[in-house]
């Protein structure tokens, strides 16, 4: 009975996955926080965080700040570029072959807290191109990736994110308000792809999806101006994207069950 109350959800060691929630709730809450955020956002009891705090800060993946707030710690960093850098495998012949398929600039993002971020990029061969640099964190609310990723969480925390983030007008074009951003969210599930139509910046138009089950939640893009991202060109994109995605998830997934 001991050794069955000690498993998780999964299956697995129930302490290491609640450690790696309170990990979550901090890198949700922009990779710092206090202790009784936690309490507040976590259903453990109060001991239980502090207890597995201490032992995350002992091994070096939080850290406890001279302001007794708790902050993720060093040792997440190698592992985090060890991540990318095996994400990038799996991505970067993808992105590759939609450029040579569309002309156009590919992208992937990964949500970051309550924003996204460009994990990875091939450019367009075109002079004239958007260029996602990456590293560079967006808005949810009005990017191509980012409604393509808000699409794939529950309503609450679709709100707890985007009132979290605000909801600026980057343009004219920007949706500035929960019940259009909801509206939005509705539009992308039941399309199966969002569209930034000048949100993000004035003359560019992005086609994104998410990738079904990916362990974090994450998108692809197609971005260019929008003199050549046609009607006909966004179709193409979005059967593409189809095909992108479902490569980028069954390496993924396969890569968790191995």
């Amino acid at each position: 009975m001991a050794a069955a109350a000690s498993e998780g959800k999964t299956g697995g060691v129930q302490s290491v996955e609640r450690a790696f929630e309170l990990m979550e709730l901090i890198g949700r809450a922009g990779g710092e926080c206090s202790l009784s955020h936690l309490s507040g956002e976590s259903p453990l009891p109060p001991p239980t965080i502090h207890r597995l705090l201490r032992t995350l800060v002992g091994i070096g993946y939080v850290r406890q700040l001279p302001n007794k707030r708790y902050a993720l710690g060093p040792r997440l960093i190698r592992l985090g570029e060890v991540a990318n850098r095996q994400l990038g495998a799996v991505a970067d012949p993808v992105l590759e072959a939609l450029v040579a398929e569309l002309s156009e600039t590919a992208s992937l993002a990964v949500l970051d807290g309550d924003m996204v971020i460009y994990t990875a990029q091939v450019p367009s061969p075109h002079t004239m191109r958007t260029n996602n640099e990456v590293g560079r964190r967006v808005n949810l609310h009005n990017s191509g990736v980012g409604k393509a990723i808000l699409a794939e969480l529950d309503d609450a925390r679709i709100l707890k994110l985007v009132s979290q983030a605000g909801m600026p007008a980057t343009t004219k074009y920007s949706v500035t308000s929960l019940s259009g951003v909801f509206a939005e969210v509705e539009r992308v599930r039941s399309n199966g792809y969002s569209v930034d139509e000048q949100e993000q910046e004035l003359g560019v138009r992005c086609v994104a999806m998410a990738v079904p089950g990916a362990p974090t939640p994450m998108a692809v893009g197609i971005s260019g101006p929008t003199s050549r991202m046609d009607d006909e060109l966004q179709e193409r994109a979005i059967l593409a994207l189809r095909r992108a995605t479902g490569v980028i998830s069954e390496a993924l997934i396969g890569a968790r069950e191995a």
